[in-house]
This record gives structure tokens, sequence and C-alpha cells, in this order.
């Protein structure tokens, strides 16, 4: 056989070269990465579009509107609970989330209203088997009363936490531990500390009472079921 013939048969095939070029553990790890990667992808993308066209309405913009109150952006959060409302005029996410960043965002007047609607609300829908319900009907009461609190009304705040807490004293228990991470708080206030507080304090006389302490009223959070 001629020199040439030889060398041409003993020469690795393309498919050889690319087989070879492919086991090469720089070329396989990269391989690897882009595969994990574009999986990743994949997985992303169907989870978006699954919670967009399989959840309820509403649920994905209450979703969003959760991750911006979050955050602090307050008008960007109402914006989204709103968007849910159109589509879900019922939706209590959306009614609680609206009103909470409202008030986060110093809109107390149109916060107080959105509270008591979802107050009213809740008081002629809630079936007696409906657990997140009470929930929701807790946390409006909470935080109406976080409300009359900051604006001074602290019998009315007080009357609020009282309801709160005979209607579902666990919704408002407190945040739990990943809000004591994130804001640095080992013992932060609750509903019913500051309930407790403000009845003795409002049991004294108008000239003894220390209704209000900044540094720790600072420290009341918002509850959201």
């Amino acid at each position: 056989m001629p020199l040439d013939a030889r060398q041409a048969a003993s020469a690795p095939s393309p498919r050889s070269r690319l087989q070879a070029g492919l086991l090469q553990p720089r070329v396989l790890r990269r391989f690897i990465i882009i595969m994990a990667l574009a999986t990743f992808a994949m997985f992303t993308a169907w989870a978006v579009v699954r919670e967009a066209l399989v959840a309820p309405p509403g649920d994905y913009q209450v979703r969003q509107g959760d991750i911006l109150l979050t955050d602090g952006k307050f008008a960007e959060a109402i914006e989204r609970f709103e968007a849910a409302l159109v589509v879900s005029p019922a939706h209590r996410g959306a009614m609680i989330g609206r009103a909470i960043a409202l008030l986060q965002s110093g809109r107390l007047e149109e916060a107080e209203s959105a509270f008591t609607a979802l107050i009213g609300f809740l008081g002629t829908h809630l079936a007696p088997d409906d657990p997140t319900g009470r929930a929701v009907l807790a946390a409006a009461h909470a935080n109406r009363g976080i409300l009359y609190d900051r604006t001074g009304r602290h019998a009315a705040a007080l009357a609020d936490y009282r309801q709160a807490l005979s209607i579902d004293a666990g919704a408002v228990d407190g945040p739990g531990l990943f809000h004591k991470i994130l804001y640095g708080e080992a013992q932060p206030s609750t509903i019913a500390k500051r309930a407790a507080y403000l009845e003795s304090q409002l049991a004294l006389p108008a000239d003894q009472r220390l209704l209000t302490v900044p540094e720790i009223d600072d420290r009341q959070r918002m509850y959201k079921p």
C-alpha cells in the first residue's frame, strides 16, 4: 500500500477527532456549564409562564407587588396591586398589599380608607371556615391600628389591636426569624406588646401617660399574611 494511503487509513476520522475534542476536560467542563445554564433558564421561563397562566387571576401581580413592597418601592408596589385588582377586584392579597403600600408611602387617608374598606368587605364575605380570610382580617385590623397609633389616635389603635388578636392572634404574633435577621431585632415590637402597653398607659391620668416613644414605635412592622 502506498505511503499516502497508509497515512490516510491510519489518520483519525472527523468523527473521532470531534469525540476526542469533546472529551478534553476543558471542553467537557464548558459543555456541562452551558447545558446547566440552559436547563436553569428553561425551567425558570417555564415557571414564570406557568405562574402567569395557571395561577388564579391577580396572583402573579400580587407576588410582584409583594417583592416591591419588601424593597420599599411603594409606588411601584401600589401599581402592581392595583393591576391585580383590575383582573380580580376581590383579591384580598391585593387589597391589603395596596393598603400597606399606601400607609408606608405616607398616603394616610387613602390607607385608612383602604383598610376600612377591606375590613368591611371581609366582614360581609368571610366564610366561617376560611382561615386565610381570618388572617387577612386580623392583619387589616392590626395595620389600621398601627396607622391610628402613628396619627395619635391611641384608643382607636388599641381597639383595633384587640380586635386583631381576637380574630387570629397567630397571624399577628410578630415577625418571624427572617424578619429578625433582616432588621437585626431580636425582640421586635408586636401587636400584643403594643396593646398591653397602650392599655396600661390609657389607664393612667392623662398627664401621666407616655403614649409615643419614637425609637420604639418606629420598629413596628406591617402585617401581611
